[in-house]
């Protein structure tokens, strides 16, 4: 993977370093911070973008792909391409921004042949001041902890997903529904790995990678468990195209009509501000795209691969109704979805998560964004593992995984 870091600034002349390109002229709208993370045919981008001049409501980033990039995806921002013109548009929730603010914006996209850093921005129709890109070394992968240290407990430094969010969703989250015995005998996925003789997944399970594959390992571990005497282990690398998952090899597609399910995770790194995905499912209502259990900004969301729509909203209110992941600690998540109609439900230690509750009314900074999409999902698959747009590694154990069509509890 290619990390290819371009700062954008008001400057005159050329920034030192390699790969510096010239300055425009003197003044501008706004400052540019473009992150790439590339592989063959396909980058993302991470930008940030300060606005230099009066504080504004809404707002547009322009800029030209001149050497034949097409973007396919975004999220935090509403882009759009004609030609070799790219437009990306704020949002509802953040449009305004006070002088010497920022806002933040992701994409996807393709490229053949070269994908320079843009040096064409301009902010609502005003051209930015041109800067500097410079070529950044490949960082070194952060390496895995030993899994045969045993994880500390939970340090006081980290944020417990037990405390409330700040706020309060206009509709009130469902309660909890009844869960059943503590084990999950009758449930279609029932496993604590037990099953599993050696270090690779055989039988119940299976190594998986569905977009693409790279660095990240999995393998069953026994040094580290949650019960019994096995679990998984995720050797999770950050950069897009090193997706790792297991997948379990029976047959969740007739599950339902609501697709209940638990497992116990323990990270060792917080969730980082960048979009990761943990668990994903395939889809069969949306043409088998996947729906996807991860993080942004550091908080658990749900992410729809189809459109890129998140829950909650990836707004500061929408991000504080949801909730961390401690470290060094086990954690119980569940969720809920129907299948007949626009319902979800998440809780981590059976606590119900406001953030990531869609009743179907849509919420500002909830659901509103995920109701886009009426049709109600149909997991059709289950995946467990690690998949990353930008930054973001971890080394993470699942254990006792459930998946049934009654509720399992903790």
């Amino acid at each position: 993977m290619a990390v290819l870091a371009a700062v954008v600034a008001m400057v005159l002349g050329l920034l030192a370093g390699a790969g510096a390109r010239p300055a425009g002229a003197a003044g501008g709208a706004c400052q540019v911070t473009w992150t790439n993370n590339e592989w063959s045919g396909g980058f993302t981008a991470q930008v940030t973008v300060t606005n230099t001049g009066a504080a504004v409501g809404s707002w547009t980033l322009s800029w030209t792909f001149g050497a034949g990039q097409r973007v396919t995806s975004a999220w935090n921002a509403q882009v759009s391409q004609s030609g070799t013109a790219v437009t990306a548009s704020s949002l509802a929730y953040n449009g305004s921004i006070g002088s010497g603010g920022s806002a933040a914006f992701g994409f996807q996209g393709t490229w053949s042949g070269s994908n320079p850093v843009p040096a064409d921005f301009a902010f609502n129709g005003a051209s930015c001041q041109g800067g500097s890109a410079s070529q950044s070394p490949t960082p070194t992968p952060t390496p895995s902890p030993s899994a045969s240290a045993s994880p500390s407990t939970s340090p006081s430094s980290s944020p417990s997903p037990s405390s409330s969010p700040s706020g309060s969703p206009s509709s009130s989250p469902s309660a909890s529904p009844t869960a059943g015995p503590t084990g999950c005998g009758g449930a279609v996925v029932c496993s604590g790995f037990e099953d599993q003789s050696g270090s690779t997944l055989t039988g119940d399970w299976t190594v998986a990678a569905p977009d693409c594959s790279g660095a990240g390992k999995v393998a069953v571990d026994t040094s580290v468990v949650h019960g019994g005497g096995r679990s998984l282990r995720i050797d999770a690398q950050a950069g897009y195209c090193n997706h790792v998952f297991a997948a379990t090899t029976k047959n969740v597609a007739a599950v339902g009509p609501v697709v209940y399910a638990r497992y116990w995770v323990r990270h060792t790194t917080a969730l980082p501000a960048d979009h990761i995905a943990m668990v994903t499912m395939a889809d069969a209502n949306d043409g088998n795209k996947h729906l996807r259990l991860g993080g942004q900004n550091g908080a658990l969301q749900w992410n729809r691969e189809s459109d890129d729509a998140t829950l909650p909203a990836q707004s500061p209110t929408g991000v504080a109704q949801s909730v961390p992941l401690p470290v060094n600690q086990w954690v119980c998540v569940r969720f809920a979805v129907d299948t007949t109609r626009q319902s979800m439900d998440t809780w981590v230690d059976d606590r119900l998560v406001p953030g990531l509750h869609d009743d179907g009314v849509p919420t500002a900074d909830i659901d509103q964004q995920w109701l886009v999409r009426t049709t109600a999902p149909r997991p059709a698959t289950l995946y467990l593992g690690w998949e990353s747009y930008g930054n973001g590694a971890d080394t993470l154990w699942y254990d006792d995984v459930a998946l049934g069509s009654a509720p399992i509890a903790c």
